[in-house]
C-alpha cells in the first residue's frame, strides 16, 4: 500500500485489536498536539483514562501501568468532524449498495470521530445506534437527522417516499409533522430549503420563511439542531433569518453580500460548504490515497470503466457548469471566512464520487488550496467549530481535560503541510483506539461486514395491531418512482370483514416511462438489521386488486436494481397466495438466496403513466 503503510507499521506494536476498549490509562508522549483551537502545535503529554481526556501538559507524570505510545515523528489532534455524510449510498460509480459496516469503518480509519447522517429515518435510528454502541458495527459518533422538504422540493424527488422525507408547506404542516419527526428522537433536522438544481434542470420547491421558522422553532424547543441544504444567496438569507444552526452546502449561484454577512453573525450560523461533492473531478482515475480505502468492489468497478472507456457523468450538469458554480463556491467560502462566519466541514459524502472518509480529509485540503485557510484554520474548521456547529463544543472538538478522547494520530506536520492529514495512524474514539491499517484491512475485505441474522416468526403481519406496526414491530414505508411529478399514493387500513382489517394502497401513477410505488414491509425495525427464514419455503399472502404486481426481497448484499423478485398472481376477488422461495429470481445473477440476510419484502405496484390501480393485502407469512 505505500507509503502509508510504513508509517502505520512504526506504531502497530502499541495498538490493541480493532476496536478493542481500552481499559488502561494511556500515555501519548513526544507527539506535536495541535489542540482544535488554532494555537500552534506544543509538544505536550496527553492522558486518556477511559473515555476522556484526563490531562493534557508539558511535564506530566506517567502513571504507573499506563499504557505509553510513542508520539515522537507525528502530530496529535482532535477527532475531526463531517457535517454532511449519506451513510445510505455508497458512492461508487454505480448503483452500488452500500456496506453500513465499511463505511463507518471508512470514517475512523481517515480520523473521522463525528459526522452527521442525512440519508437515515426515524425507525432506523435505534438499531443503528445500538449496533454502534455495541460494537457489531464500529464507528464514529453519528448525529441522526430527519428529513423535511416542501412538496415536489429537493429530498422529495428521489423516490424514498413520505415516510423518509416529510413534505411541508406551511407552518400548521410543519408543526403537525414535528410532532411526528420528533417522536424517533433525531439528533438534528435537514430541511431541503432550497429548489435550485444549479441551472442544470427546472428548480423545484423551496421553503418559505414561516415554514422554515417553525421548524426550527419546535426543533430548539426540543433541544435539536437544524442544518439545512441551502445552496442560493436568496435561501441562505432566509434560513439565517429562520435561526438554523448549519447551513450545508454554500451559496453557488451569486456572489455573497455585505446583507448576507450581516444576517450570519446577528443570528450565529455557522455554515458546511461542501466543496468536496462540487469539485469537478477525474471520474474514472482516482487519487493513489483513495484507492488504499475503496472496497473491493468499487475498485472494480472503477477498473472496469477504466478499460471499456466508460466515463462516469458529473453529478450535476456539465464540466463546464460544475466549474463556474465550483468558483463561485470557492470564492464564497473564502469571502465568508475573511468576514469571521465560522465554517465547518462538510462533504456530502456518498453522493457520487464523493467518497466516505476519505472526502471529509480532501474538504479540509480544500479549504487551505481553494479558500485561502490556513493549515491551523482548516484543521479548526473540521473540529472546534464543526463541535460549536452541532452544540457539542463543550465535549469535543479540542484536546482539554474533561472532554472525550476523540483523538487522531497522524505522521508528520499537518499544521505545515495540510496533505499530512492523510497520513492518518491511531485515531481514538471514546479512548476506544483503532489502527488505520486494520480498518482498511476490514473495509478491503471481500465479504460483507458480518451481521447476525434474527430468526423470524411465521406471521409478518395481519394488520390488526392498533398502532399500525407490524407483528414483527416495525413500521411499513410507502417508495416510488424518482421525480418531481413522481407516482403518489395512500396506504390506509381497511374493514375486510367484520372487524378483520387488511391495507389498502390506492396509487396513482406518474409520467415516468414505467412507474411504479413500492409498499415495503421491513422485518426488523428499519430494515437495518437481517431476517433468517431458512426454515420456511416461502412467503403466503391474501391478496386482491386488478393491477400488476410483484414481490421484490430485500436482502443484504444486493444491489437495489437487482433484488430478487416474483410476480404476484391477483384478480377482483380475494386470493390466497403462495410463492415459493424458488420462485424468487435475480436478474443478472444465478446465485440462489441463502435466506438469512432478509431485510424487508417489498410489494411493487406497477401500471401506466398516468394510470390508476389499486392493491390490497392481508395475512403475510412465511410457510
Amino acid at each position: 500500500m505505500g507509503t502509508k503503510r510504513t508509517f502505520l507499521l512504526a506504531v502497530a506494536v502499541f495498538a490493541f485489536p480493532l476496536g478493542a476498549q481500552n481499559n488502561e490509562t494511556v500515555v501519548i508522549r513526544d507527539a506535536r498536539v495541535l489542540d482544535g483551537t488554532g494555537a500552534p502545535a506544543s509538544t505536550v503529554m496527553v492522558i486518556i483514562r477511559g473515555t476522556k481526556i484526563d490531562a493534557v501538559g508539558p511535564d506530566l507524570r506517567i502513571p504507573v501501568g499506563a499504557h505509553v505510545i510513542d508520539g515522537a515523528g507525528k502530530t496529535l489532534l482532535p477527532g475531526l468532524f463531517d457535517l454532511h455524510t449519506h451513510l445510505n449510498a455508497s458512492a461508487a460509480p454505480g448503483s452500488l449498495s452500500p456496506d453500513t459496516g465499511k463505511i463507518l469503518k471508512a470514517y475512523l480509519s481517515h480520523g473521522v470521530t463525528s459526522i452527521v447522517d442525512m440519508s437515515s429515518y426515524g425507525e432506523m435510528f435505534q438499531p443503528l445506534r445500538t449496533l454502534i454502541a455495541n460494537g457489531t458495527l464500529p464507528g464514529p459518533h453519528v448525529t441522526f437527522a430527519s428529513r423535511v422538504s416542501t412538496p415536489a422540493g429537493h429530498g422529495a424527488e428521489s423516490g424514498y417516499g413520505p415516510t423518509i422525507t416529510t413534505e411541508v408547506a406551511s407552518v400548521q404542516g410543519a408543526h403537525e409533522a414535528m410532532k411526528r419527526v420528533l417522536a424517533y428522537k433525531p439528533d438534528a433536522i435537514k430541511v431541503f430549503t432550497d429548489g435550485w438544481r444549479y441551472g442544470t434542470a427546472p428548480d423545484l420547491t423551496s421553503m418559505n420563511y414561516e415554514t422554515l421558522a417553525a421548524i426550527v422553532s419546535d426543533a430548539h424547543r426540543a433541544g435539536v439542531k437544524v442544518v439545512t441544504h441551502t445552496v442560493t444567496l436568496r435561501g441562505a438569507k432566509i434560513a439565517s433569518r429562520a435561526g438554523v444552526d448549519v447551513i450545508d452546502h454554500g451559496v453557488g449561484d451569486l456572489p455573497v453580500d455585505d446583507e448576507l454577512i450581516a444576517l450570519l453573525k446577528e443570528h450565529g450560523n455557522h455554515y458546511g460548504f461542501t466543496l468536496s461533492v462540487y469539485q469537478p473531478k477525474d471520474f474514472n482515475d482516482p487519487p493513489a490515497s483513495l484507492k488504499e480505502v475503496l472496497e473491493p468492489a468499487i475498485l472494480s468497478m472503477m477498473d472496469a470503466r477504466r478499460r471499456t472507456g466508460t466515463a462516469t457523468s458529473p453529478a450535476e450538469g456539465s464540466a463546464a457548469n460544475q466549474r463556474t458554480r465550483f468558483a463561485i463556491l470557492a470564492a464564497n467560502a473564502a469571502k465568508l471566512h475573511k468576514a469571521g462566519i465560522p465554517i465547518g466541514d462538510g462533504t456530502d459524502a456518498g453522493m457520487p464520487q464523493t467518497y466516505h472518509g476519505w472526502a471529509t480529509l480532501h474538504e479540509i485540503e480544500l479549504l487551505v488550496s481553494e479558500c485561502g485557510f490556513t493549515p491551523l484554520e482548516a484543521i479548526s474548521a473540521a473540529t472546534k467549530i464543526s463541535a460549536e456547529g452541532l452544540g457539542l463544543g463543550d465535549t469535543r472538538g479540542t484536546i482539554v481535560p474533561g472532554k472525550e478522547a476523540d483523538l487522531l494520530l497522524v505522521a508528520g506536520n499537518p499544521d505545515l503541510d495540510i496533505s499530512k492529514i492523510e497520513k492518518t495512524v491511531l485515531v481514538f474514539k471514546d479512548g476506544r483506539q483503532y489502527v488505520s491499517s486494520e480498518l482498511e484491512a476490514a473495509i478491503q475485505s471481500l465479504e460483507m461486514t458480518p451481521m447476525q441474522a434474527r430468526t423470524l416468526p411465521a406471521l409478518v403481519d395481519d394488520f390488526e395491531r392498533p398502532d399500525g406496526r407490524t407483528e414483527l414491530d416495525t413500521m411499513p414505508l410507502t417508495t416510488e418512482d424518482a421525480g418531481a411529478d413522481h407516482s403518489r399514493g395512500v396506504v390506509e387500513r381497511v374493514i375486510r370483514e367484520g372487524k378483520n382489517h387488511a391495507l389498502l394502497a390506492a396509487v396513482h401513477f406518474g409520467p415516468a416511462q414505467h412507474p411504479y410505488i413500492r409498499l415495503e414491509i421491513p422485518v426488523t425495525r428499519g430494515a437495518v438489521e437481517l431476517g433468517d427464514v431458512s426454515r420456511f419455503n416461502g412467503i403466503k399472502v391474501d391478496v386482491r386488486g386488478e393491477g400488476q404486481y410483484r414481490l421484490l426481497l430485500k436482502t443484504y448484499a444486493v444491489r437495489d436494481q437487482d433484488w430478487f423478485g416474483a410476480d404476484i398472481p391477483a384478480s377482483s376477488e380475494w386470493t390466497a397466495v403462495r410463492i415459493p422461495f424458488t420462485d424468487f429470481k435475480r436478474e443478472n445473477a444465478g446465485d440462489p438466496w441463502g435466506k438469512r440476510d432478509l431485510r424487508s419484502l417489498v410489494f411493487q405496484i406497477m401500471g401506466p403513466p398516468g394510470g390508476n390501480t389499486a392493491l390490497e393485502l392481508d395475512n403475510i407469512a412465511f410457510y
